[in-house]
């Protein structure tokens, strides 16, 4: 495009110097040529009108006066009549120039204020597009609120009409397991009810921690102690299911001010989740480091991956749902709780799963000394 700007005024002047010889050189006995020729003027003055408005216009049609102007005065001198058409003709050059580059220039004016409101319109779309994202967010949100607040309601009369009678049954029967030795059928039936006790004692806990916020207690937290602690109490499980548990702590403290306890249950969701979805023979792998974001505090960034099949792509958009499991017998709390410890603490939940090669859920803490809010 630059190139092509530079050529178009040598052109220009190619188009003028080349009628211009062609006047002078050819003989005066041959009027109709040179009256063609005299037409030939008006292709670079409407040329440079279009190429460069008015300003351009004017120019040219300058340009081609001077470079006219000599043959009439030294070749046509004398014929009165001859010389008022060629000067005329001289007049029509200019106003052509002139009025040619005056409409030339308006259209590219408006042209440009075209596109301008052409981009206008674009940036009035994208933030209208923007503002629709981010109010199909601000519904979903309120859709999860709603279900919160119902949830709630939910978990008192739960916690009065379940929890009492619960702990009922499970006392009951712990006393009638003692009566009973290890092996005799009784026994086992016994055994099963107080397990089954146990699994609807911790829905009913799920409940509350979804619903109800719970006290906590900041204090100084070594993530790597937490995370040793995890792996102790899901070893067993592990071993079980055939499952190599790797841990990779960070060879720096990872120390930040949090409740230990809340925290101790979030990353047991996560371990528990990934070793329910890994195969025998796969991999766990907990791994822990520090991380400096550019412009921001430092954050502690604890990842869970595993090599279990992986989840869909409409799956992982559910997960945080309350209620909403794929695993038999789930309850679709665990992750909605463990996010809301996470963040309450500041912090993120990312999952980033890839179907048929696994999991890994990543969790950023920011590693400051004052208490969230």
């Amino acid at each position: 495009m630059e190139k092509s700007s530079k050529l178009r005024p040598l052109i220009l002047t190619s188009f003028v110097v080349g009628i211009s010889l062609l006047h002078y050189l050819t003989p005066l006995q041959l009027p109709y040529l040179h009256d063609i020729f005299q037409r030939l003027y008006y292709l670079p003055i409407i040329l440079a009108a279009l190429w460069f408005g008015l300003r351009g216009g004017l120019l040219c049609s300058i340009m081609v006066s001077i470079a006219y102007a000599p043959h009439i005065l030294f070749q046509w001198g004398g014929h009165m009549t001859m010389e008022m058409e060629k000067y005329l003709e001289i007049l029509m050059y200019n106003v052509v120039g002139g009025v040619t580059g005056l409409l030339s220039q308006r259209e590219r004016e408006r042209a440009v204020e075209l596109q301008k409101t052409a981009r206008g319109l674009e940036e009035s779309y994208q933030e209208l597009q923007q503002q629709s994202e981010r109010i199909i967010v601000i519904e979903e949100q309120l859709r999860r609120a709603e279900k919160l607040s119902t949830l709630g309601e939910m978990a008192a009369v739960l916690a009065h009409e379940i929890r009492n009678p619960l702990g009922s049954i499970r006392g009951t029967a712990e006393i009638l397991k003692d009566d009973y030795p290890p092996g005799d059928p009784k026994h086992e039936f016994i055994e099963i009810q107080i397990k089954e006790t146990e699994r609807l004692n911790r829905v009913v806990e799920d409940f509350l921690h979804m619903a109800k916020p719970q006290p906590a207690e900041y204090k100084q937290c070594l993530i790597q102690e937490e995370l040793q602690t995890i792996a102790t109490l899901v070893a067993k499980d592990a071993r079980e299911r055939e499952i190599k548990l790797v841990m990779q702590p960070s060879p720096v403290p990872l120390l930040l001010k949090a409740d230990g306890e809340k925290l101790r249950q979030a990353f047991l969701n996560i371990a528990i989740n990934a070793l329910q979805a890994t195969p025998p023979g796969g991999s766990v792998i907990i791994s822990a480091a520090s991380r400096q974001p550019e412009g921001c505090v430092p954050v502690c960034e604890i990842c869970f991956r595993d090599t279990g099949p992986g989840i869909g792509a409409e799956t992982l958009q559910r997960v945080f749902e309350p209620f909403y499991t794929t695993k038999p017998g789930g309850t679709g709390l665990g992750l909605v709780v463990t996010k809301k410890i996470i963040e309450s603490h500041g912090g993120s939940l990312l999952i980033e799963s890839v179907e048929g090669k696994g999991t890994a859920v990543t969790v950023r803490l920011p590693m400051n000394n004052t208490e969230p809010e």
